[in-house]
């Protein structure tokens, strides 16, 4: 049965779930196509479903339902919201990126103390902000121009991954690799913000040559990214988390250190594993010794 529309759906068995069992996705699939359901009585027998819900207060009869984008839930009603442009096109070239890009993995765990005490000392001593995705992005960016393979052009223009309302969105901070801290902190500040704005100008956000995801101010400890065509790599950064972890000299008890993940998603057909590990490595060397990147 399905109380929450009314309608009796053991015409539906067998469903896409365990062992046949109708969902509630096989109802509203099966309205959504149209399909009538007889009415739900009291004599109907129960249908084996995924989990079992109170009886809707109000519940609309299939033909109802069935022309409508609302459907009513246990709790609450909700309505499909067509995507925006922006996000179409996402949706595309990530699909077509996924289909067509043999994606591969390599990933590896930063510590971050070092570069934690560096901006405690950049702001005490100097008034200087930086974040911590401003330094993975210097570092990102000395890796890339110790490893141009990965880079795959003359100059190291990092794209930077914002989430705006009407998708995401990569502006472009040019020639990385050049730029000192507070520059990139000042540019990745400013570029987001006119992102989210939509303000950017379509050169600021078409092109680049590598990208940074960072999702570890949302709590996201790790995950994968997918490459945007043309370029050959995406690095996704996790937020640090407090590890215990060996002693340097390997010796006495286990000492607890702030640990990111950060794994690359590398194009195989242009980029090999040998080439992506050499970068992770260089990557982590500068992030965990912050002192390299401001000589």
């Amino acid at each position: 049965m399905s109380q929450s529309t009314g309608v009796d759906a053991t015409v539906l068995y067998p469903g896409t779930g365990l062992k046949g069992r109708v969902t509630k996705g096989d109802v509203i699939m099966a309205l959504k196509e149209g399909k009538v359901l007889p009415p739900l009585s009291a004599s109907s027998p129960p249908a084996p479903v995924t989990s079992a819900a109170p009886p809707a207060q109000a519940a609309p009869s299939p033909a109802a339902a069935a022309a409508t984008t609302n459907y009513i839930t246990t709790n609450s009603t909700y309505t499909d919201v067509p995507n925006s442009s922006m996000r179409k096109i996402i949706a595309k070239r990530l699909t077509q990126s996924k289909a067509e890009v043999p994606h591969f993995y390599t990933t590896t765990e930063v510590p971050l103390d070092s570069g934690l005490a560096l901006r405690k000392s950049l702001a005490g001593d100097h008034g200087v902000k930086v974040s911590v995705n401003d330094l993975v992005i210097k570092a990102s960016a000395l890796a890339l121009r110790d490893f141009p393979q990965v880079n795959l052009s003359p100059t190291v223009d990092i794209s930077v991954a914002v989430a705006t309302p009407s998708g995401l969105i990569t502006p472009i901070v040019p020639m990385t690799d050049t730029l000192g801290l507070s520059q990139i902190s000042s540019k990745v500040r400013d570029l987001a913000t006119r992102a989210r704005d939509g303000k950017l100008k379509p050169e600021e956000y078409q092109g680049g040559s590598f990208t940074i995801s960072n999702l570890g101010m949302f709590g996201i400890s790790s995950f994968s990214a997918v490459i945007n065509p043309p370029q050959a790599a995406i690095l996704a950064v996790g937020g640090g988390i407090p590890k215990l972890v060996p002693p340097p000299d390997g010796e006495g008890p286990p000492v607890e250190k702030t640990m990111m993940t950060a794994r690359l998603s590398a194009d195989r057909e242009k980029i090999d594993e040998a080439t992506a590990a050499e970068f992770m490595q260089a990557f982590k060397k500068y992030l965990g010794d912050p002192k390299l990147m401001v000589l």
